[in-house]
């Protein structure tokens, strides 16, 4: 079994961080966590015994500059890991790598008997709120059990997983100089756009909206309109679908990231991944 580790780097995100550790310190083991908070004015959480949290210096910046410098970061300190672990999965704290139940491997079995070269991505999936059939999110249930809408997104097809040292773009979104590869049967799940009182709630933040992030989150929060207004296709065919064309085509501007045609696929998630987030 291959040797992995996760790495993510979060500010004043208590929500999202329970869920990150809770998922993948019980795929990979607590001990195999490394969570950098973004800035020594935050306290190291006591509700995550054996995680390897350390409080760093701001990233100074607005946020396409802050975001350049978190990735610079977060691209060396994989580089170190990569000195003792075979892999490293580098993600946000929303976002979930998740096998296909179908196949019942864990993740660690799955990366195990992956070829991986230099990177992998699982197949972006980003989940929205169906407004007129999904009240707010809960914490006493799994995400999955009360979200069951996504669009299959390119955004977050990232190569986040990695076996050899690189330099991740903004937002795990690229690594330069190399391609990507999507594994079939793995996804990642996106959750920063879920619900529409968290969105609003991120509105209010005061250091957020210091950083610039107003239209960022404005332009995000299409993804619950999509999922509201949209017609839900089946899983399992448009995730092949989608898998196929993503590996097949790229944006002019970037041909080592995947493009869909800016189709706008929605899915209904299959009931099988209900219990994993």
């Amino acid at each position: 079994m291959k040797k992995i580790c996760a790495l993510t780097m979060v500010r004043n995100d208590e929500f999202y961080l329970r869920k990150w550790v809770a998922y993948y310190g019980a795929e990979l083991g607590m001990e195999n966590l490394y969570v950098y908070l973004d800035g020594k004015d935050q306290e190291i959480p006591d509700w995550c015994p054996g995680v390897n949290v350390t409080a760093v210096d701001k990233i100074p910046g607005q946020v396409v500059e802050a975001e350049k410098g978190r990735l610079d970061f977060l691209s060396v300190k994989a580089a170190e890991l990569l000195k003792t672990y075979d892999l490293v999965i580098g993600v946000d704290a929303d976002e979930f790598l998740v096998v296909d139940p179908k196949l019942g491997l864990s993740l660690q079995e799955y990366l195990s008997k992956a070829d991986i070269n230099v990177s992998i991505s699982g197949l972006g999936v980003d989940v929205g709120q169906h407004t007129g059939e999904e009240g707010d999110i809960r914490t006493d249930d799994t995400f999955l059990n009360q979200r069951h809408y996504a669009r299959l997104s390119t955004r977050y097809t990232k190569p986040c997983v990695i076996a050899k040292p690189v330099r991740w773009g903004r937002g795990f979104h690229r690594i330069k100089g190399h391609n990507f590869h999507i594994g079939k049967d793995l996804f990642l799940f996106h959750f920063g756009y879920f619900d529409l009182g968290r969105i609003k709630a991120r509105f209010e933040d005061p250091s957020r909206r210091a950083a610039g992030w107003t239209k960022h989150l404005e332009r995000r929060s299409k993804t619950i309109r999509q999922v509201t207004e949209g017609k839900a296709r089946d899983w399992d065919r448009w995730t092949r679908n989608a898998r196929i064309i993503q590996t097949l085509c790229r944006p002019p501007y970037a041909l080592n990231k995947p493009a869909m045609f800016e189709l706008v696929i929605i899915v209904r998630i299959a009931e099988r991944f209900r219990n994993i987030v």
